[in-house]
């Protein structure tokens, strides 16, 4: 009787130790947080539903301005002005492409309010993240790191 609840009560607590290793194993190389090239802010990047990665702002070093949450002053479309800058999403729609590549996304910089074409490189704990208009040749490269 004894091996009999010892075996009701390991079996299921080893299998859910399982099934968490086997979603720890599964998260893609570029999900979780990334500083900006200037550490002023961290990025969950994640992979959604449709496949795709998204990145939002999760921490600012100064998130506020005027004793108020920092908005996106700087977004073309003026109904959008007052939406807080933290949580904001700046990664949108990127496909894995390869071992290391991540293309077909978008950026948004609130600073200036401007959205480009953006692709991703994985380079172990750093993200070489290209922003530009037309082609990645007519661009700029920033690097983010991974924060811990």
């Amino acid at each position: 009787m004894i091996s009999t609840t010892l075996f009701r009560r390991v079996v299921p607590a080893l299998l859910l130790s399982g099934l968490a290793f086997t979603a720890q194993a599964q998260k893609d190389q570029i999900e979780g947080l990334w500083y900006n090239a200037e550490k002023t802010a961290k990025v969950n990047i994640f992979k959604a539903k449709d496949a795709k990665f998204y990145g939002n702002i999760v921490w600012l070093k100064e998130p506020t301005e005027n004793g108020k949450p920092k908005t996106d002053q700087k977004n073309p479309k003026e109904s959008l002005r007052n939406t807080p800058i933290l949580n904001l999403q700046i990664l949108r729609h990127f496909e894995k492409d390869g071992d290391n590549g991540y293309e077909d996304g978008e950026i948004y910089d609130p600073k200036n309010g401007k959205t480009y074409s953006c692709k991703i490189t994985h380079k172990g704990n750093t993200l070489d993240v290209r922003g530009y208009v037309g082609i990645s040749l007519l661009g700029r490269t920033t690097t983010w790191t991974r924060a811990q």
